[in-house]
């Protein structure tokens, strides 16, 4: 599996990848190791990127950016109509209330919602880590900020499926960057713990999360953040202040020209990068608008002063996570400071002042939440054996379950109608199962919805669950055991229901089997309690005969109860049965995306990377015909000269000029079959003078290694050197023959080609050559390499004689001992440096 780990941010993402000696951080295919979070729409495919951030200055209004800002928020909530205001492209408010994305793509206006751009960006992602492991990337972890409400995070969920991932955990950014620093921490105290405070300042909010460290585990103590105070706020400021300067100055309104404004944004981001290194910056923009030159200054001290409505906001979600948490300043160890926008100077001085220590940064603010994601990747994996570290994650909202009772229950009261009771309060561990018992006669609802919005600006209401229809058996109100479920990725959601009826069997209960019917519900509930805490309310008091407070994992109530019976009693009693039914619920998440649509993006996904693939192939051939062009004719006139008479040279570059025009005229904008079919026409008159210059090149080498091939086996076939006495005259004479018919027609053929000039075609190939060489070699090796025979001798007294081979001795050993050899059955030939027989090659 895939052991990835993506951080996408709202200006730039960045991917890490498990290797067998750590995390990396991988680079795109302009060697960066931070991505655009940019989709750009052209008139026949897609730049995503890197590539999109090119195209952006050409095509403002097809640009979609800061995409993080628009998934799951409503398009009348008060944030995204400001956000809006600073964004070059069409959002409109779509049927359903949320943003719809209009952009031109293929030559008409489109429409995408903000999740289907979300999935293209990570389809980028995606391509550039699989472009770096070489392998299928399905299986990731995703940095997510805290304050993502659910419906934000179902919408990441739904992004990644349409780009082909399954995300095994939405990781707050975060708990992802204390992951990243505890586990290399090798110096964690065992009992006491160490409290660090993390403030990551991104590029357009402030998160910071206090966290736990022990050896070998992390608990998060609390979260805070200002989903509104980030980098761009600082840029915003600067281009608020030089839009107003150069309107007065220069007499122009960047308002009115959305390339000047975004040419002024980039400027201002850059100023106030240099800012945070320097006392004081230019800004200098050519032809910014109705070609006028611009140029601007400012000191840190005045970018501060008209910063300071932003600054003021810093203190109080560090207030907040330390109340929340219950420490003081003294009670924190360190700070660490990471984020794209954490090295603004007057940041940093309000930490200090805060937390009365210098806040670090051992960790690299822009990686470290990717880093830590791959991290968590790799403890879910088991292609990775991750040092033991347990991560005790807590949720940042407060949900609550509201119900009413159906229509015949009216007449008990009307407080029973609305009821609602916190189900995973602030700070609850993630991920988390609760199980709750109703008393209802038929189909009935659950809303789930936040307890709290006055920190999301969100509508409370999440999901509403139809639980039924069921049928009762008695008549009466049965009861319904419901599971409720904080998943791993802070996603809540009611995950089944079963209805519970108890049948009396007429079987005698002995003593030991007195507390069999408990025993199952503990089974039972066992199963149901998976690694997260789990726990059972009763939340309808009313009929209830009485609960079981002491029960364990989640045990339902057992009040009207024969169960609780003496387990002496020797009499035969009914025995209760517990019938256990599963019961439909069916899902409503308001704003989200239905399955049919998410799978209906993946196919409109696949087409548009499909269409983006065609066209850099068309791309890739029609830079090969350009490329052929000038290159065959800087070649013609170069070391092609010789091979090419001049009446064909000439015709060969008009023809060449004829491509050129055409290709920036007509051929501009051709499909990739008729670039393909343009190259071979090339091609054909072309090869030929390719092919006889590489010949004259090719050719010297190879007869010079066949001339050394004929004469070598011929020395050997005509020497007397003993060790070829061996071999059969007639053997030797038909090596001899053959080399001289492989001289022959080397001659006759290198007398053709002497005479040929360079222009013509060549009758003496390099292919030819080799494989005569070859062909002499198989006739003559096998016969001048055939080993000595072994021939039966005497041995001498001395030793000086050889043993024959396979006979045994009665004085084998002493033969050895006196340094007798037997030659191998197949000792090959051995000749001095001048007969080496060489191997065609």
């Amino acid at each position: 599996m895939s052991v990835v780990g993506f951080d996408f941010g709202n200006e730039t993402g960045v991917v890490a990848v498990a290797r067998q000696r750590g995390i990396d951080v991988v680079l795109n295919d302009e060697s960066k190791r931070e991505t655009p979070s940019i989709v750009c729409f052209g008139e026949k495919q897609r730049f995503l990127g890197t590539a999109g951030a090119a195209s952006s200055m050409m095509n403002p209004k097809n640009t979609i950016s800061q995409i993080k800002r628009l998934i799951g928020r409503q398009f009348s909530d008060p944030e995204l109509q400001r956000d809006l205001k600073a964004l070059p492209f069409s959002v409109t408010e779509g049927p359903d209330g949320y943003p719809l994305i209009h952009a031109r793509y293929l030559g008409e206006m489109r429409t995408f919602t903000p999740t289907q751009v979300l999935g293209m960006v990570f389809s980028d992602l995606k391509t550039i880590a699989e472009k770096n492991l070489n392998a299928v990337v399905v299986d990731c972890c995703i940095g997510i900020p805290i304050y993502f409400t659910d419906l934000q995070r179902r919408a990441v969920m739904d992004a990644a499926t349409i780009a082909g991932l399954h995300p095994l955990h939405l990781i707050h950014e975060t708990t992802a960057t204390a992951l990243a620093y505890g586990i290399y921490k090798t110096d964690l105290p065992e009992n006491d713990q160490l409290n660090v405070a993390f403030v990551d300042v991104g590029h357009a909010s402030l998160q910071v999360c206090i966290a736990g460290f022990k050896k070998g585990q992390l608990k998060i103590l609390a979260h805070s953040f200002d989903r509104n105070l980030g980098g761009r706020d600082f840029d915003e400021a600067l281009f608020q202040h030089f839009a107003a300067k150069f309107k007065e100055e220069y007499k122009i309104d960047v308002f009115q020209n959305a390339r000047a404004c975004i040419r002024l944004r980039a400027a201002c981001e850059k100023l106030k990068k240099v800012l945070s290194a320097n006392p004081e910056a230019p800004l200098n923009i050519e032809c910014l608008m109705d070609e006028k030159d611009v140029r601007g200054f400012i000191k840190r001290d005045e970018f501060e002063q008209i910063s300071i409505p932003i600054l003021e906001r810093v203190k109080k979600p560090l207030e907040k996570a330390l109340a929340e948490a219950g420490l003081t300043t003294e009670d924190i160890h360190s700070v660490e400071v990471v984020g794209s926008s954490s090295r603004v100077p007057a940041i940093m001085r309000i930490l200090t002042e805060f937390f009365g220590k210098e806040p670090r940064r051992t960790m690299n603010a822009s990686e470290c939440v990717a880093k830590g994601s791959a991290l968590q990747c790799a403890i879910l994996s088991p292609t990775f054996k991750v040092r033991e570290f347990k991560v005790n994650e807590s949720f940042p909202f407060s949900i609550a379950l509201s119900w009413k009772g159906p229509a015949p229950d009216a007449q008990n009261g009307a407080s029973e109608n609305h009821q609602s009771t916190i189900v995973f309060p602030k700070g609850n561990p993630i991920p988390s199962v609760k199980a709750l018992t109703f008393y209802r006669s038929g189909t009935f609802t659950i809303d789930v919805q936040y307890a709290d919005v006055s920190e999301l600006q969100e509508p409370a209401k999440i999901s509403t669950y139809t639980i039924g229809p069921f049928q009762s058996t008695k008549g009466e109100r049965d009861k319904l055991k419901v599971k409720v479920r904080l998943s791993l990725h802070g996603i809540v959601s009611v995950e089944s229901a079963t209805l519970l009826e108890e049948e009396e069997v007429e079987v005698p209960v002995v003593k030991e089997t007195a507390k069999e019917p408990a025993k199952m519900e503990t089974d039972e509930a066992s199963a149901d309690a998976a690694p997260p805490t789990t726990s059972e309310t009763d939340v309808n008091m009313q009929d209830a005969k009485g609960s079981d407070s002491g029960a364990e994992n989640g045990v339902p109530e057992s009040g009207d109860k024969p169960v609780q019976m003496e387990t002496d009693a020797k009499v035969e009693a009914p025995k209760k049965k517990v019938k256990k039914t599963s019961v439909t619920v069916t899902e409503i998440v308001y704003g989200a995306m239905a399955a049919a649509d998410v799978q209906k993006a993946v196919e409109k996904e696949f087409e548009m990377a499909l269409q983006d693939r065609v066209m850099e192939e068309t791309k890739d051939k029609k830079n090969a015909v350009e490329s052929y062009v000038y290159d065959m004719r800087n070649k013609l006139s170069d070391k092609y000269q010789e091979f090419v008479t001049d009446s064909e040279r000439e015709q060969f570059i008009a023809k060449l000029q004829e491509v050129e025009d055409w290709l920036y005229e007509d051929g501009e904008d051709e499909t990739k079959g008729v670039y393909i079919a343009k190259l071979e026409e090339l091609k054909k008159q072309g090869d030929p003078i390719e092919q006889r210059y590489k010949e004259s090149t090719e050719r010297g080498p190879i007869i010079d290694q066949f001339i050394y091939c004929i004469n070598s086996y011929r020395e050997a076939a005509m020497s007397s050197d003993p060790k070829f006495d061996h071999i059969d005259l007639a053997e030797k004479q038909k090596v001899l023959n053959e080399c001289v018919e492989s001289e022959a027609w080397f001659r006759e053929k290198k007398q053709q080609q002497d005479a040929l000039p360079k222009y013509a075609n060549p009758v003496l190939l390099s292919a030819d050559v080799r494989k005569k060489a070859e062909a002499l070699d198989r006739v003559c090796r096998p016969i001048m390499t055939k080993p000595k025979p072994a021939t039966p001798e005497t041995p001498s007294p001395q030793g000086g004689e050889q043993q024959p081979q396979g006979a045994e001795s009665p004085n084998a050993t002493e033969g050895a001992s006196a340094g007798s050899e037997v030659p191998p059955a197949a000792e090959p030939m051995e000749t001095d440096k001048s007969e080496t027989l060489p191997r065609a090659s």
